[in-house]
């Protein structure tokens, strides 16, 4: 047999392991938000010293936790060390969105049904701790001549822009790969992905008793009229059209309103919260600046009722995610990807971007050549990420393991 038939070998004969390794990780929540997520990664660390993996535990110290809004969070990292020469890392985060209601299958169960292995997190992205873990095994078992190194990053704060999980080790200086690939999709190669913006806007008015209006300033009413500003912004970035195959144009949505004190009381405030989508060839400063002033000049021309002192407006930052675009050096990487990718799945893998944001675009910020792939779903919808029976297809996790530790032999195998 060639080397990588070996590795599909080996994935083969021990894929019952790897389904039950995810299994486990699919069991110990990480709903985040409240993200009480160092339990799982001392799981996750449990579970790789049992085939001779020490995992490194980084944690993140409290009270940055808190102020960042979550309740525990611990990195891990593995190096694999095999010579001078690149080190690969591998990133996947552990983090997920809670699971909702409508689930016919226990979100924290790992149960298997017709091929797919339900669950939260299952397909985004616990999968890929599997994945990228089950690859290295493979890569091991050939005892093959290796040069450079491999590191699996294990981070839990995806769900919140990755500060404190990629960001964090990057700026601690606890890594510095040569190169990265990150969590995604099984059926493409993903080299670039929108950025986000997201803003909190609260809006002040007068309270008054509801029977006499004039008497206040109705803060929801002045929201309502930001809002229509906000919209007609949207409307025309239907005509900004991206260059990336796979993203089309940046947009616009407000996902979270609320004020007021009772039905009958005029609204005193207001508060929502906005998330902007920004196509990687936009300037994200001037993004923000021009929304803050599509809101201003919105509050400015607000007309209160008779009497009325007219609104005040807050707009506060949340988040700041930038685009993540191709870097020089990537290629190898997505060459590798694309040739086994096609090889194992019998049909060709594009190189796309995608209009979702990640966290891998916290190493490209730092000037770390990076992809997207992986176990993941092939589309959103057919994996119900973020939906209710979450689920990753078993043959997706195999085929996408053995793509990952095909592609890792041909960057590391020593000439």
């Amino acid at each position: 047999m060639t080397d990588h038939q070996r590795l599909d070998a080996w994935i083969d004969a021990h894929f019952d392991e790897e389904v039950r390794f995810l299994q486990a990780l699919v069991r110990v929540p990480t709903d985040t938000p409240p993200g009480h997520n160092a339990p799982h990664a001392e799981r996750t660390a449990q579970l790789l010293a049992e085939f001779g993996f020490e995992a490194e535990r980084h944690p993140v110290p409290d009270d940055d936790v808190k102020a960042y809004g979550l309740q525990s969070i611990t990195n891990l990292i593995v190096r694999r060390r095999y010579g001078d020469g690149p080190v690969v890392a591998l990133n996947a985060h552990g983090d997920v969105v809670p699971p909702g209601e409508g689930w016919t299958h226990d979100p924290y169960g790992g149960e298997i049904d017709g091929g797919f292995l339900y669950g939260r997190a299952a397909a985004v992205s616990k999968c890929d701790f599997a994945t990228f873990s089950f690859a290295v095994r493979a890569l091991e078992s050939l005892a093959a001549p290796l040069q450079g190194g491999i590191e699996l990053h294990f981070t839990y704060d995806e769900e919140f822009g990755g500060e404190m999980g990629p960001g964090w080790l990057l700026r601690k200086g606890l890594t510095r790969p040569d190169l990265m690939l990150a969590a995604g999709f099984s059926y493409q190669v993903v080299v670039a992905h929108n950025g986000c913006l997201q803003l909190e806007v609260t809006v002040q008015g007068e309270m008054s008793h509801a029977a006499i209006p004039d008497s206040g300033t109705d803060a929801l009413q002045g929201a309502v009229h930001i809002l229509q500003a906000l919209y007609a912004l949207n409307h025309g970035y239907t005509q900004v059209r991206s260059k990336v195959e796979g993203i089309t144009h940046p947009y616009l949505n407000v996902g979270l309103i609320g004020g007021g004190t009772n039905t009958n009381v005029i609204p005193g405030k207001v508060t929502f919260k906005l998330d902007r989508r920004m196509i990687p060839e936009e300037d994200p400063i001037q993004v923000e600046a021009d929304l803050r002033a599509t809101i201003e000049a919105a509050a400015r021309s607000f007309a209160p009722a008779r009497g009325g002192r007219g609104i005040r407006v807050e707009v506060r930052r949340m988040l700041l995610a930038r685009a993540m675009v191709p870097l020089p050096g990537n290629r190898p990487l997505v060459q590798a990807l694309q040739q086994h990718g096609q090889a194992v799945f019998g049909e060709p893998v594009p190189a796309v971007g995608t209009p979702l944001y990640t966290d891998v675009r916290l190493y490209t910020e730092a000037g770390i050549p990076g992809v997207i792939y992986g176990a993941g779903p092939r589309t959103v919808l057919e994996s119900n990420a973020k939906r209710a029976d979450e689920r990753l297809a078993l043959e997706d996790l195999r085929r996408a393991t053995k793509v990952v530790a095909r592609t890792l032999l041909d960057l590391l195998r020593r000439p």
